[in-house]
């Protein structure tokens, strides 16, 4: 559904920073954004925007990925699920497999680099290197990430927001949909994967 980089590009806009030296990266209050794709090559069919929304209490992002359904990781919680809405199928994610693209590791250098106004709103552009991934990104000071490029694995990919709207967001877009069948990630649990009970 997206490039290997563009993984590498949404770390900029899910998960906490580790130290002060880095920007913030988990939005400090709620927000919803809408990125289009820049760059890179896309597959055929592939979506061209994503919409994005934090729920600061709970540190909880969604991720609406068009015709395919949508990803939840709640920190907190330290769950994560994606949702196919058209299957009404919930895939359970462990936190550690879901984020393992999105989290900076201990080595990862950030160095601040200027100011920028992207879709209206104010940001400071951090240029990153982490485990062979580089790029730059523009990051608000409470933490929405507001354009991203960079390469990953020898692809390119950017995101750039079209649309940033600050308010109140509905908690229950975060949870987990009732009466959707629940299913584990393949090669989870050893076995080959077969559908549990829904919840």
């Amino acid at each position: 559904m997206r490039s290997t980089a563009l993984s590498a590009l949404l770390a900029l806009a899910a998960v906490p920073a580790l130290a002060q030296d880095r920007p913030p990266q988990f939005p400090t209050r709620d927000v919803a954004v809408v990125y289009r794709i820049t760059g890179g090559q896309l597959p055929q069919g592939a979506p061209q925007t994503l919409n994005m929304a934090w729920l600061a209490a709970t540190q909880a992002v969604r991720v609406d990925i068009p015709g395919a359904g949508y990803v939840i990781a709640d920190k907190r919680s330290n769950r994560a699920f994606m949702v196919m809405e058209a299957q009404r199928m919930v895939v359970d994610l462990p936190m550690e497999q879901a984020m393992q693209q999105f989290n900076p590791s201990p080595s990862a250098t950030f160095r601040r680099e200027g100011t920028d106004t992207v879709a209206g709103v104010a940001c400071n552009i951090w240029s990153f290197e982490d485990r062979g991934n580089q790029g730059r990104a523009c990051i608000t000071t409470d933490g929405v990430t507001l354009r991203a490029q960079g390469t990953s694995g020898g692809q390119s990919g950017g995101m750039e927001a079209t649309q940033v709207t600050y308010g109140a967001q509905n908690a229950a877009r975060f949870q987990r949909p009732q009466g959707f069948q629940t299913m584990q990630v393949p090669g989870q649990g050893g076995g080959t994967p077969a559908p549990a009970p829904a919840r």
